[in-house]
Parts: structure tokens; C-alpha cells; sequence
């Protein structure tokens, strides 16, 4: 499969994508015999052969990206200094692949993760411009009225001053012990924004749970900590 030449030496670990788009332009590569100076220029980076400064560098791998049911407890990163347990934990010795994580859910949450190593796709998944909608499932305590709905529908300030964007909110299910069933529609992921959200209308979070990116729902055979392959429908639909 062909993809942008300053790409494949960027997956290849040469430079990030703006130092490898300089190094090519620098006329310090050559791709099958033929020094190559225009970054976007596609390649095959599984048969080609691709030198920079003489030495060829090593095929990319494989794109691959996995859905992964994150369980409550369990870091969205690959380490921790502090020795918590990480999504890289969950997965070490069943991939070959080094997958980092599509965006950000908290210790405290639970759900869909997206792991990848497709920097298109990771791109796309997290970029603003984009805004793909992620829906929750959130369990929160406290008396319930109509106004704390519109306190969560309206934008709330965080902590460092940022008003996130007005969401769609609605409640799923009104429980015993002034608890609530609500299901959240964000356009935006800051850091602990539900929580916030929640914090400002004088609700507890019990649980939070991410079940969709977009259209993509979390499979409903996985369960904690379990993950499956995406299907090459469901990488082409997430990259509508």
C-alpha cells in the first residue's frame, strides 16, 4: 500500500513528519536507486528500497489498529513512572506491534479504546477540526432536578479557565437512592470534562463508561479488558 514518502520515514522512527519532510527535501534520500526530494511523493514502503544518508531504513509495520474494552483502574498509556498498570500491560506478549493509544480515558473510566499505529488514522480520531463525537454512559448520584440538566447541556467553566462547548445530555434512567442514568454526546475530550460537568450541577460520578466513537460502538462480545481487530469497514468508516 502507498503512502506519503516523509509518512514512511516518520513510522520508520527517522524523524517526526515535519523533520522528515526536511531531510527529503534536502535531496538526502533515495528511493530505488533515485534521490527524491518532494515529501508527498507515495511509496510502497513494504518494496521499496529507501536509503537516507546511504542506510536503509526498515520497513514500517504493518498498520494495525485494535478496539480495546479499557477496564476500570487502567492507565491510557504505555508506562507509568509510578509502576500503575497500563493499556500496554493488558496487551504485552499478544501484539507485535507497538499500538499507542487514539486519544485519552481516564484511570477512573471504563470502555472504548482505540489503539493504532496509523498516524493518519490517530490524526483524524483526535484532531479538532475533525470533532468526532464520543457518547457515555455515566451513573451519577445526587437529587435530581430539570435545572441540573441544563446546567450539563451548558458550557462549563474547568479548572484552567477553559468553557467547554455546550453538549447533548439526556437522561437514560432515573434509580433509587437519587441516582441517575445520563448519556453524554461530546464533541471535545478534556481532561476529566464529564466529571467537571458533573461536579458543577453538585453530581457524584459512580461510573463512567465510553461506548461510541462516532458510529463506532464498542463490541458488545468484549468484555473488560478484552480486545478484537478492526474490521477494514470499520477503519474505513472511521476515516470518513
Amino acid at each position: 500500500m502507498e503512502e506519503r514518502l516523509q509518512n514512511i520515514l516518520a513510522h520508520a522512527g527517522v524523524a517526526s513528519r515535519r523533520g522528515a519532510a526536511a531531510i527529503i527535501e534536502a535531496g538526502r534520500v533515495v528511493v530505488d536507486g533515485k534521490i527524491v526530494t518532494e515529501p508527498g511523493l507515495r511509496v510502497n514502503g513494504q518494496t521499496a528500497l529507501i536509503l537516507v544518508d546511504g542506510r536503509r531504513i526498515a520497513a514500517a509495520e504493518k498498520k494495525r489498529t485494535i478496539v480495546l474494552y479499557k477496564p476500570v483502574g487502567v492507565l491510557s498509556s504505555m508506562s507509568d513512572p509510578f509502576g500503575g498498570k497500563t493499556v500496554a500491560d493488558l496487551l504485552r506478549g499478544q501484539i507485535p506491534e507497538r499500538l499507542v493509544p487514539v486519544g485519552r480515558l481516564d484511570k477512573d473510566s471504563e470502555g472504548l479504546l482505540l489503539m493504532s499505529n496509523d498516524g493518519d488514522l490517530a490524526l483524524r480520531l483526535t484532531h479538532p477540526r475533525y470533532s468526532h463525537e464520543k457518547t457515555y454512559i455515566v451513573r451519577a448520584a445526587g437529587r435530581w432536578n430539570d435545572e441540573k440538566l441544563a446546567i450539563l447541556r451548558g458550557s462549563v467553566k474547568m479548572p484552567d479557565g477553559y468553557m467547554t462547548r455546550p453538549a447533548a445530555v439526556k437522561v437514560l434512567k432515573t434509580q433509587e437512592n437519587n441516582i441517575t442514568l445520563l448519556e453524554f454526546r461530546l464533541r471535545e475530550g478534556r481532561k476529566r470534562q464529564i466529571r467537571y460537568m458533573c461536579s458543577a450541577a453538585h453530581l457524584t460520578v459512580l461510573s463512567l463508561k465510553r461506548i461510541a466513537i462516532g458510529a463506532f460502538m464498542l463490541p458488545k462480545e468484549l468484555e473488560s479488558g478484552g480486545w478484537r481487530d478492526l474490521t477494514p469497514a470499520e477503519l474505513a468508516a472511521l476515516k470518513e
